[in-house]
């Protein structure tokens, strides 16, 4: 399992914030597949253009996927993402955010990344030691819980992702059909 901190996340954080300090992000951490089979299993074909796409990116342990679009790629397949395997999702913009867990197709946690009180499901045991450490189990609306949340997906999949291998090619598609 990854030992992720929220300081190790920041540079991910930051590459979807603006000068403006608003984020725009949708990032799923996919346990042990591929980027070519993460993408075959959301039916986006590689080098595809379209107004809305997705990036996934090789890392540690999985897969990295980043949606280009409303943030709804990953909403629209979740079953299909998580089949056989970990997600977890990171969402944030200026209007909403959440944090969702998925093993094997079924939604195992999903709550506010500021208000841990209103979840839907349960963190499985194992996790709430994480969960804890990182203070996502309050209702905190003092500290930037983004990081926290993205350390949380590393940890909960087991897929560490670092700004070398952001730097390198990823495999894009349109999703467009997800929308």
């Amino acid at each position: 399992m990854s030992d992720a901190t929220a300081g190790d996340c920041e540079w991910l954080y930051q590459e979807f914030t603006d000068d403006a300090g608003d984020t725009w992000l949708c990032i799923s951490f996919v346990r042990g597949l591929l980027p070519r089979e993460v993408l075959r299993r959301i039916d986006v074909i590689p080098g595809t253009v379209g107004e809305f796409g997705v990036e996934a990116y090789a890392a540690d342990g999985g897969t990295v996927l980043i949606d280009y679009g409303w943030g709804t790629s990953v909403d629209a397949a979740p079953g299909l993402l998580s089949s056989g395997t970990t997600m977890a999702t990171v969402f944030a913009n200026i209007k909403s955010d959440d944090f969702s867990l998925l093993i094997d197709g079924e939604l195992i946690a999903k709550f506010g990344l500021y208000g841990y009180s209103y979840r839907h499901g349960e963190v499985p045991e194992h996790l709430l030691p994480h969960l804890q450490e990182l203070g996502l189990d309050r209702d905190d609306l003092t500290e930037n819980s983004v990081t926290k949340a993205l350390a949380f997906a590393s940890r909960a999949t087991g897929v560490r992702f670092s700004p070398r291998q952001f730097a390198k090619d990823a495999l894009t598609g349109a999703s467009d059909h997800l929308q």
